[in-house]
């Protein structure tokens, strides 16, 4: 199994920045990538931001320019640093691990994705 344990959410103003952490543990191998989506009250969740395991990353256009993805390998730690926050920014941002399928340790595991329990930002106008 894998755990992630976010933190960092929060409340803050309208042009204030937030930086949330997410933090993997367990059976961590053949990661594909490490990301951040948002869910708000009556919309479905979706993506924020990926990094792959080389690094690569990917936004959703409403965060490009603002938000920044990046992680600590050595720590099993993907980081958000959101600037420049708006009142649509308010969600219920939640941490993914997709791992890919292979084999460790004399087991084969199929590919999965892991979600961390959500943490919470509003951003008040």
């Amino acid at each position: 199994q894998v755990q992630l344990v976010e933190s960092g959410g929060g409340l803050v103003q309208a042009g204030g920045s937030l930086r949330l952490s997410c933090t993997a543990s367990g059976n961590i191998f053949n990661i594909n990538a490490m990301g951040w989506y948002r869910q708000a009250p009556g919309k479905q969740r979706g993506l924020v931001a990926t990094i792959t395991s080389g690094g690569s990353t990917n936004y959703a256009d409403s965060v490009k320019g603002r938000f920044t993805i990046s992680r600590d390998n050595a720590k099993n730690t993907v980081y958000l640093q959101m600037n420049s926050l708006r009142p649509e920014d308010t969600a219920v941002y939640y941490c993914n691990l997709d791992r890919n399928a292979g084999w460790y340790s004399g087991t084969y595991y199929f590919q999965r994705s892991f979600w961390g329990q959500g943490t919470q930002v509003t951003v008040s106008s």
